[in-house]
């Protein structure tokens, strides 16, 4: 078994991971965003959690509220963009199967673990 005590730092960050799946924090201040018409997981689905705040999901071109609480499944291939809309921090809990990062952040080329 492993464990962790979840901080959420500004910013993008692993924070525990296996063979089969990882998860990450993410920290976006207001009025910034993650993500873009480029961006997307070629070789994992990444469930996102939000612990605190509000934002905007667009993805494969459609919008989605995010608020804390919200559970939202990207999967792999989609196209997505991750935007604070409030006035405090968006903080997200995203959980990747397979692995989609090294734990220093650099995407991971698709089907590696």
């Amino acid at each position: 078994m492993r464990k962790t005590l979840l901080r959420f730092g500004l910013g993008f960050k692993v924070v525990l991971r296996n063979r089969r799946a990882q998860a990450a924090t993410m920290t976006i201040a207001p009025g910034e965003s993650e993500g873009g018409p480029d961006n997307r997981h070629r070789g994992a689905d990444q469930w996102l959690f939000v612990e605190s705040g509000t934002g905007t999901a667009i993805v494969k071109g459609r919008r989605h509220a995010l608020r804390a609480g919200a559970l939202l499944l990207i999967e792999r291939g989609d196209v997505h963009e991750i935007r604070n809309t409030g006035r405090g921090p968006l903080r997200t809990l995203n959980i990747y199967v397979p692995p989609a990062y090294t734990m220093s952040g650099d995407e991971l080329p698709r089907g590696r673990k």
